[in-house]
């Protein structure tokens, strides 16, 4: 996101919108940048994300994605695997969640 929104793109633009108003970046802005990223990577490329999927949406829309291109997560990992929080509970649910990051890392 931070790229679009140095290149000023129109959906770095409204990122930077809402970035400024103090708002989350919106559903739509982060697949948008997500998706481009993702369906030009070489297949079966390994990668790690960070802050991706935030919301029970985009979890959804990533597992999709990945199931269209006939690839899959092999882990997890949550701040604390024990929350209830959606995303969270989703990847609990599906085996993937492996434990905690550090934050002293």
């Amino acid at each position: 996101m931070q790229q679009e929104i140095s290149r000023r793109t129109p959906v770095g633009q409204q990122a930077a919108a809402a970035l400024t108003r103090g708002s989350a970046v919106p559903d739509h802005l982060q697949l948008a940048v997500l998706r481009k990223w993702f369906w030009a990577r070489k297949p079966d490329a390994g990668f790690l994300l960070e802050g991706f999927p935030a919301t029970l949406l985009q979890s959804l829309v990533f597992d999709e994605w990945l199931e269209t291109r006939g690839e899959f997560l092999t882990a997890c990992f949550a701040a604390d695997p024990l929350s209830a929080d959606p995303v969270t509970t989703h990847y609990r649910t599906q085996g993937l969640l492996r434990g905690a990051l550090s934050a002293a890392a």
